[in-house]
């Protein structure tokens, strides 16, 4: 169990996951459900037919090992098929159902989304499996979903239904149910634009070997308020990315300049919605603070910081509309409203592979744009503040979205040179 949780009571856990699912739209009012199994054996579960938009901790019901129910609510009609997964799979201590759109669209075609889409997907999630059609809330469900769970999966399709997910623990699972509905996005999203492509084994086992930790430990690490500060921002900006859809809990990096070319860093392996202060890196003289695993783009950060002195902040994420086109090779044409040019510029995509081969590093590291893309990885973002460097990746994003969305109504008609030279000169002169 995730060190943060292991304190924190089933209920609460269960009550902060589901409001998560809910204001990012991957579950409605009625629909979905999310259960964990305790050390005894008991199974704490949402209720049946209360609004998952105003869930408290008290409305989560427990299923005892005798099944005996505690709580104020029938349990979810859907409990059949996770007590189901539970008998069957005694590792996956958590489970989550819900009807995220992106995820109901494949069921809906009966087809599976191809996870290796983007790097870090294939890990996570890992085999997807797919569960035929069954009355909802019958054993029967159960039955065919446990089936699924028997064969080592952790991630199910449920044909014209919706996904089944577990995990180790509640956020294992959320970790594995986001970055599922994230692929699955950006898979339809790219369809709209153009043909997506996706990595191969070699590609993302390469990926997965990157050295981790590999500076050196700094010997004395001091914390000034103006550090402290800087930790306290990068927090912020990770928690409003992941609010506002423009990060996910397994993936995205941000940094900002601390003194000359130190710098602050999030770190790996630590779910971006529950970062805090004291998970924040420090980098200093190109060494690690100790006992901290910095993200594996630390080298990166450190060049654009060493080689880009009007760099001080930069974020590297995944957003889905922005990713849509990082997955196609299709050419973001950033001349859509005059704002997205006087922010952006131009924005280069670079080949799969640049972001971990220092020796290939030049076209991010050296006179670093504002914004690039990494094919079927991600989007770096630099600016000067960090709040400024988030508004331009918001404003990418609505770029990206509109011509997404545009392109169902005709070929995008751009800002001409003209218009292009007349923003130049009042805002770039």
């Amino acid at each position: 169990m995730s060190k943060k949780n292991k304190l924190v009571h089933p209920r609460n856990q269960i009550r902060k996951i589901i409001d998560r699912i809910y204001q990012r739209g991957m579950t409605t009012t009625s629909g979905g459900n999310i259960s964990i199994i305790d050390e005894q054996g008991d199974i704490w579960v949402t209720p049946s037919a209360i609004d998952k938009g105003s869930l408290r901790a008290s409305d989560i019901v427990c299923v005892k090992k005798d099944g005996t129910i505690i709580g104020k609510h029938k349990p979810s009609s859907e409990f059949p098929f996770h007590k189901a997964i539970y008998e069957e799979r005694p590792d996956i201590k958590s489970v989550i159902h819900a009807h995220p759109p992106a995820l109901v669209s494949f069921s809906i075609v009966r087809q599976i989304p191809n996870t290796n889409i983007i790097s870090q997907a294939k890990h996570i999630c890992g085999p997807i499996g797919y569960a035929n059609y069954r009355l909802p809330g019958s054993d029967d469900l159960g039955d065919v979903i446990a089936e699924e769970f028997k064969k080592g999966y952790k991630a199910i399709i449920m044909e014209n239904h919706g996904t089944v997910l577990g995990g180790s623990d509640l956020t294992d699972a959320f970790e594995r149910f986001e970055a599922l509905e994230f692929c699955a996005r950006t898979i339809l999203y790219g369809s709209q634009i153009g043909t997506p492509k996706y990595l191969s084994d070699a590609d993302i086992d390469e990926f997965e070997a990157q050295a981790t930790g590999v500076l050196p430990e700094v010997g004395v690490v001091d914390y000034p308020s103006d550090e402290v500060e800087k930790r306290l921002e990068i927090c912020k900006i990770v928690q409003r990315s992941c609010q506002q859809g423009l990060m996910i809990s397994s993936y995205g990096t941000v940094s900002m300049r601390w003194r000359n070319n130190d710098f602050l860093i999030t770190p790996t392996d630590v779910n971006r919605w529950d970062m805090e202060l004291d998970d924040i890196v420090q980098i200093k003289g190109g060494k690690r603070e100790v006992g901290k695993t910095p993200s594996r783009a630390t080298w990166m950060h450190q060049e654009i910081y060493n080689r880009n002195p009007e760099v001080n902040s930069i974020i590297m994420t995944q957003s889905p509309y922005l990713m849509a086109f990082g997955v196609t090779g299709s050419y973001l044409n950033v001349r859509t409203i005059p704002e997205s040019w006087i922010f952006l510029q131009d924005i280069n995509t670079v080949k799969y592979g640049v972001h971990f081969r220092k020796n290939n590093n030049s076209e991010i590291v050296n006179n670093c744009p504002t914004a690039s893309i990494i094919e079927n990885d991600s989007v770096i973002i630099t600016g000067d503040k960090l709040l400024q460097t988030f508004d331009y990746l918001e404003v990418a994003e609505f770029s990206a979205k509109s011509i997404v969305l545009g392109n169902s109504l005709g070929e995008m008609v751009p800002i001409n040179d003209n218009q292009v030279e007349d923003l130049r000169e009042k805002f770039l002169t």
